[in-house]
């Protein structure tokens, strides 16, 4: 039986570049990732998100798209990762580095692919392409994929 991790991600996004934070502590240290994490009591998804960015980047946001749901299931682990995708095409601020994430921006034809997440490639994609998705990852320890799923859907 599985239980389930509310948790989000937000990708910042330009016309010509996308804004990626070096993750510095926790999980998936040493890679670089979007801005997100886990809801506090009381908060919808998307206000967890806002406030994971800023407090991860110092961006504030007013709209943010939501672009996909990806469900993470880890081998030998009973917890399913349940990760709401939001896109930001527009922000306040600088980005700036904090206790948990160093923000830089990356063209869009040299994503660090090699240096992040191995599902990242599969997706991000779409993303960038303002297409919605719904998407299952099974991992084997945090580098081996050994299962997924991708659909491209009209609504998320």
């Amino acid at each position: 039986m599985f239980t389930s991790k509310l948790l989000t991600l937000v990708l910042v996004v330009q016309p010509e570049r996308i804004l990626l934070g070096m993750k510095k502590r926790g999980f998936g240290a040493g890679l670089w990732n979007g801005f997100g994490g886990k809801l506090q009591e009381g908060e919808t998804i998307e206000e967890a998100a806002k406030r994971e960015l800023w407090e991860e980047s110092g961006l504030t946001v007013g709209a943010l798209q939501k672009i996909g749901n990806i469900k993470f299931e880890f081998v030998g682990s009973t917890e399913l990762l349940d990760v709401h995708i939001f896109r930001a095409d527009e922000f306040k601020g600088e980005p700036t580095e904090s206790e948990e994430m160093r923000p830089e921006w990356f063209s869009l034809d040299k994503i660090p692919y090699d240096s992040m997440w191995p599902d990242d490639y599969i997706w991000l994609p779409l993303l960038l392409q303002k297409k919605k998705f719904l998407a299952y990852f099974k991992f084997e320890g945090h580098d081996k994929i050994v299962d997924y799923t991708l659909e491209e859907v009209e609504d998320i």
